[in-house]
């Protein structure tokens, strides 16, 4: 993967952690599922949302250590 294409992927799944964190913070704290309330006539993507978030979780957490200027600061 060239050093642009990573980047657009690292920047589109940060994102999606933020608003999948987002909108499970306000599920939690009130019982309001945005994603569910903007998309709720297209359950398909809906579903499709859920699923990008997860995959953007797994990429983030499992490239953290490369991208994170704080862990891989040399001490």
């Amino acid at each position: 993967m060239d050093k642009n294409t990573k980047k657009l992927v690292h920047v589109v799944s940060f994102a999606l952690v933020i608003i999948g964190g987002l909108n499970w913070g306000l599920v939690g704290l009130i019982g309001v599922n945005v994603v569910e309330m903007i998309l709720s006539s297209w359950p398909a993507l809906v579903r499709i949302v859920y699923v990008l978030v997860g995959i953007s979780a797994v990429y983030l957490a499992l490239t953290h250590m490369n991208d994170c200027k704080i862990c891989s600061e040399k001490k």
